[in-house]
């Protein structure tokens, strides 16, 4: 039952049908999970990334979630950081927030998600990370002044969104003039259109992108294991956690894998 229903929701989400139950579904799930999670490897909510090259520094206690890290490290090294206000839209369970705080010589990072009990969490499991805050707030009407962030960060957040045009306006607001947005998400082919027009409407130029879909894969079948333990526990909820988590085998997994749905690293700027 679990994988009809979670095809129907994907082929919905592409044709950009009930946008505001997309909102309301998302934030509830997110919501749930946050109560249902209880151990220190639900700090992050990605899909995670294995990239090419030389291992990246971490901390020994971060090593378990090195796959989840790897996709925030991809969206930010060699950006600007030295001294940089940055703010991750979409903040989950704070680990990717954490990582950028505890690794770079940020000014300050603020995670902001629209889901109270995983704002609760975040703050909870990153207590005592120096010059890293989480507050509540709307990825379409994010809660600051304009012209307020060096750096906006949005990882594996953006498809729960009910106006991708919204969303890019209000990162727009909140960048300083040559500010970056560093984005990474996943999208049909068929969706690339409307994604790429987003951005262009906010006045926000692009300078790289990648397609990461086999690094992606790849940090999914490392964490097989662990979430396929985690999930055990969620009896009731198994199967559609399952779905949920990009288990091997469910259909976001073969999507990713045969690239019907592509994972997408790209990096914004906006004119200074």
């Amino acid at each position: 039952m679990a994988t009809p229903l979670f095809r129907r929701v994907l082929r919905a989400t592409e044709r950009g049908a009930f946008p505001g139950l997309r909102r309301w579904i998302w934030r509830r799930s997110y919501n749930l999970l946050s109560r249902l999670s209880g151990t220190p490897r639900w700090a992050f909510l990605n899909y995670g990334y294995i990239g090419p090259g030389a291992p990246f520094a971490l901390r020994p206690e971060e090593e378990p979630s090195r796959p989840f890290v790897g996709l925030y490290h991809q969206a930010v090294e060699g950006l600007p950081l030295k001294a940089a206000s940055v703010l991750e839209v979409g903040s989950g369970h704070g680990g990717g927030a954490a990582y950028v705080a505890r690794h770079y010589a940020v000014d300050a990072v603020t995670g902001v998600d629209i889901a109270r009990q995983t704002v609760r969490r975040a703050i909870r499991l990153n207590a005592g990370v120096p010059r890293l805050t989480f507050r509540e707030g709307d990825a379409e009407a994010l809660p600051f002044p304009d012209a307020s962030f060096d750096i906006v960060v949005n990882v594996e957040s953006s498809h729960c969104y009910g106006s991708m045009d919204r969303f890019a306006a209000e990162a727009a607001r909140v960048l300083r003039p040559g500010g970056w947005l560093t984005w990474a998400d996943m999208r049909s082919p068929a969706m690339l259109p409307d994604l790429d027009n987003a951005f262009a409407r906010a006045g926000l130029v692009l300078r790289t992108e990648a397609e990461i879909n086999e690094g992606v894969v790849a940090a999914l079948d490392a964490m097989e294991a662990a979430k396929s333990a985690a999930i055990t526990r969620i009896r009731p909820l198994r199967p559609v956690m399952r779905q949920f988590a990009g288990m091997q085998g469910s259909v976001l997994y073969r999507a990713l894998q045969r690239r019907r749905v592509l994972y997408l690293a790209r990096r914004y700027q906006k004119p200074g």
